[in-house]
Parts: C-alpha cells; structure tokens; sequence
C-alpha cells in the first residue's frame, strides 16, 4: 500500500512514500552502472519503477556519525518539505520518498540530459558539433530556464526560499532540453520582508556570495550571485574556478578571469571557442547576457539585480536571437537595484 506524505492540501501535492526494497530493485540494488551523480549529503542513481516511470534516486549517505547523521536528515527533510509543495517547469519535480531506520531516500523526475556542468565541462565537448549546448541561443535558453526556476523560488513560493546552492551541476536538463534547477537540500526559508537572515555560509567554492561567507549575511541575492557565476561558465565554458594558462596554471575564479575582461570591451576574448563568434543578430544577445553576468557578481549584494530583472533581460536576449524584436542595443539593458 502507497503511503502519501501528509500536510498538503491536495492529492497531486502529496510525495509518494516507498518502501527500501522498492528502491533497491529499481536501481539493480543501487548498482555503480546506474550512479549518475551526487547531490548534497547523497548518491544519485537512475532507476526505474515497476510502473515504468524513469527517475533519479538520492540515497543519504549511510554510516554512525551522527553529525553526518543529523546533516544528512537536516538535507532530506528540507528537500522533501520544499518540494512537496513546489510545482514549477524549471525546478526538478519531487516523485516520493523513503524512511527506514537509518536510510533516507529521495525519489525526483529523471532529467535524460544530464547538467549544464557535464555539457560544458565534458572532456568529450570540444567541438560545436559535441553538444546541443554548443550555441549561443542555447546557452541562453537555459540560462532564462534557470532564472525562472530561481525567480519562482524567490519571488512567488510562499514564505520564499533561497537556494544557497546554485551552481551549474544543479541545473539539470530534461529530454526537451528544458533547464530546471535541482537539490534543494541546502535551502532556507527566507525572510518575506526581503531583509537578510543570520547563516552559517554553506554552498560550493567558486558559487558562493563574498558578503555571505565573509559576513554570514545570506539575501536572495546570494542566489543571484551564483547564477551569476554560471552565466558566465555558459559564456566562457571556463570551470568557477579553474587553472589559468595565462599564469603558469594558478587557479583563478572565472569571475577574476572573465569580468574585467568585459568591462575593458574585451568579450570576444574570454567567449568559448567551442560554440565560436556569435553570428550578427547574436552578438548583441551574448553582450547582453554578458552584462546581467556582471551584474549578478557584483560585491555587493545591494547592487545586484533581481531575479525578476534577470528574467526580463534574459527574455530580451532570447528575444533579440529569434529577431522578434528586431535590433535592440544592449545601451538598453535594465537593472533596478535594491
């Protein structure tokens, strides 16, 4: 018998309860052929349920520390309470869950195209033809999903939530090549006033606001900030931080690498050579889209955009690569900060 999670207020919200040995025969008991990744606090594997459906199993790591433990519980019951009452095309749909004694498993649509972080970082993407990724209007396609799965979270969920975790490996692609955002097991309830919450830093080298690992002071806007730092991964296929040539392979943060850059009218310079120059109608959108990356690090979080900002430039961008708009100079790029 299928056990729905309580709390909710309507069939279609509640998260499916299975049982381990569901899960285990699903995933060939959790067999390494089936690890597709790995998420905060867990292990992702594909399975596939008896019904057919395809999906990806987080399994919270096993083990008596209980440290680990409570961090590891402290992960599950956020995700499971977050996506239990979030319903949006860009973020990763929550199928159903699992407790039993000490293993704690989470149950998510599979995402067949894997992370924007695998695309641009394949070994094997190293031509245009390797990836669907490998063009500009794609890279920012998935840049507007992306920012309206986290404008969702921030500016339509009730309380809003800040993700504190974006990064390009949490924006998964499905088989349309619809980009959602993903793990929620760092996520915070923020403050519906707009003001900061006092929090322990938590996220991932490279993605991570300065002012909120330097002062403990998480906004939305720390989320700006990281999507930020993907913009401009999308941009110049560079890792957050990788190994500068240009400085006998001392690692540099693709914010340092790529920002002054664009400031000087240098953006020709840093843009991936995979996907190569952008043809005259995409010049303007890859400017743009350059601009609202810059924006999004700015040190300080006051200065940067919102979401809804972001989403809005974005559009036009997207916009200026399908010629709906016409020619739109990027002297008219909009940001209203805090």
């Amino acid at each position: 018998m299928r056990r729905q999670r309580s709390g909710t207020s309507s069939k279609h919200d509640r998260a499916e309860e299975f049982a381990l040995s569901e899960l285990a025969a699903a995933t060939i008991n959790f067999a390494l052929e089936n690890k597709i990744g790995a998420g905060s606090f867990g292990t992702v594997y594909k399975g596939k349920l008896p019904d057919g459906r395809e999906v990806a199993i987080k399994r919270g790591e096993t083990g008596p520390r209980t440290k680990k433990f409570q961090e590891k519980e402290n992960a599950f019951q956020s995700e499971l309470a977050f996506l239990s009452r979030l319903h949006h095309k860009h973020l990763v749909g929550l199928v159903g869950f699992c407790e039993e004694k000490d293993e704690r498993l989470l149950v998510y649509e599979y995402m067949k195209n894997g992370a924007i972080y695998d695309h641009l970082h394949s070994k094997n993407n190293t031509e245009k033809s390797s990836s669907v990724l490998n063009s500009w209007k794609m890279r920012i396609k998935v840049a507007l999903d992306a920012a309206r799965g986290i404008e969702y979270l921030h500016s339509y969920a009730v309380p809003p939530i800040i993700h504190r975790d974006i990064k390009s490996s949490n924006i998964l692609l499905d088989a349309n090549w619809i980009a959602r955002v993903s793990d929620f097991g760092l996520s915070l309830l923020g403050p519906e006033s707009g003001e900061f919450l006092p929090s322990k830093a938590a996220g991932t080298v490279g993605y991570m606001d300065p002012e909120y690992y330097g002062l403990n002071v998480l906004t939305a806007k720390s989320d700006v900030y990281g999507l930020g730092v993907v913009l401009l991964e999308l941009l110049t296929g560079r890792r957050a931080i990788f190994k500068n040539e240009e400085d006998g392979g001392s690692p540099i943060s693709v914010v340092d690498f790529a920002v002054q850059r664009i400031m000087a009218g240098e953006l020709a310079n840093v843009l991936d050579k995979r996907v190569g120059p952008p043809e005259m109608k995409e010049a303007e959108a890859v400017e743009l889209m350059a601009y609202i990356a810059v924006h999004c690090v700015n040190l300080e979080g006051k200065e940067r955009p919102s979401m809804t900002d972001i989403v809005s430039n974005l559009e036009r961008a997207l916009a200026i690569c399908d010629e709906s708009h016409g020619s739109i100079s990027s002297a008219t790029f909009s940001i209203v900060s805090d």
